[in-house]
């Protein structure tokens, strides 16, 4: 009998100084009362106890939370009617004010953040609604951080995560996006077509322009080539007569210095007349009555007697 008494003696024992250490897991912290009121705040590690004494209230996480809230209905200031859900992020900074100053912590934040997101919005418009999230987002959680300090919570972030309008309001905003992307779409278009014309335009001005300038340098090169031409055989035909002219002259030369005869100069005057009419530009014109060639040779006879005799030229005497 007295074996079964020490036996649930030290099991009593040992459960008692089992319930009496209490381990706190690191990012935490626990409420530790005595008698029903607050004794201390246990830290991370190891904390032993009175058994019967003192309890354990609650174990508060330390590190940032976050918590979604389920939508709730939010008027415009142009009276839509839209459903808003948020997510808000937060971290206990004081475990005292945690327990002891709010019974249903997420319940007040709840709350607190649907008042708050109605007072925001309703000063708002539609459009602005929309459009002004980060607006929205740094009012409310600037309120809600306020609210909730005096709870031993700061709100390090809120965001909104759905903005849904009616029905009929989706249905006319994606009639206007529908709109708006149409014509975007026919303004693209119509700029590629300018674009398009203009460097087709300005692609048919380059070809004309580039056509008219080598028909004017063909046309330069053709008169160039035709005046080239033109001086080359005038300058032929005045080098022909310079060629006959000194023929002449060195004939007439040699005629006076022979003393040539009649004969002579009837067969220097018909080899002269028979060179001049090699030439492609001359023309001959001999009179129907040869016998008045003679006045002609007549007439070389005396032009060659008043050329001066030439000098160191030795010109061999004419055969009968």
């Amino acid at each position: 009998m007295q074996y079964f008494v020490n036996v649930v003696l030290v099991l009593f024992v040992l459960i008692i100084g089992i319930s009496a250490i209490k381990i706190i897991k690191q990012a935490t912290v626990g409420i530790v009362e005595r008698l029903g009121k607050y004794h201390k705040t246990a830290e991370q590690g190891i904390n032993v106890i009175i058994p019967f004494i003192d309890r354990f209230r609650a174990v508060i996480d330390l590190r940032e939370q976050v918590v979604s809230f389920a939508p709730q209905p939010v008027i415009t200031k142009d009276n839509v009617t839209m459903m808003i859900d948020t997510i808000v992020y937060y971290q206990v900074t004081d475990p005292f004010r945690y327990t002891y100053e709010i019974a249903n912590p997420i319940m007040a934040i709840d709350n607190l953040t649907a008042t708050t997101l109605r007072n925001i919005v309703g000063d708002l418009e539609l459009d602005q609604t929309l459009t002004s999230r980060d607006l929205v987002n740094n009012k409310l959680r600037s309120i809600l951080d306020e609210a909730t300090d005096k709870w031993g919570i700061k709100v390090n972030r809120v965001e909104l995560k759905n903005i849904i309008p009616p029905q009929d309001i989706q249905t006319a905003m994606e009639k206007q996006m529908r709109a708006e992307r149409e014509k975007r779409q026919a303004i693209l278009l119509a700029e590629g077509q300018k674009t398009a014309a203009i460097l087709e335009a300005e692609g048919q001005k380059q070809a004309v322009i580039l056509a008219a300038e080598g028909v004017k340098e063909s046309e330069i090169r053709k008169a160039e080539g035709k005046r080239q031409a033109q001086i080359l055989e005038a300058e032929g035909e005045a080098q022909a007569i310079l060629n006959v002219q000194r023929a002449f002259a060195d004939s007439l030369t040699m005629i006076k210095e022979a003393k040539a005869d009649d004969k002579v100069l009837a067969l220097k005057s018909l080899e002269a007349i028979k060179e001049l009419g090699e030439g492609q530009a001359t023309k001959l014109i001999i009179p129907a009555d040869l016998a008045g060639l003679g006045g002609v040779f007549a007439a070389l006879k005396e032009a060659a007697a008043d050329i001066p005799p030439a000098q160191n030229k030795q010109i061999p005497p004419p055969t009968a």
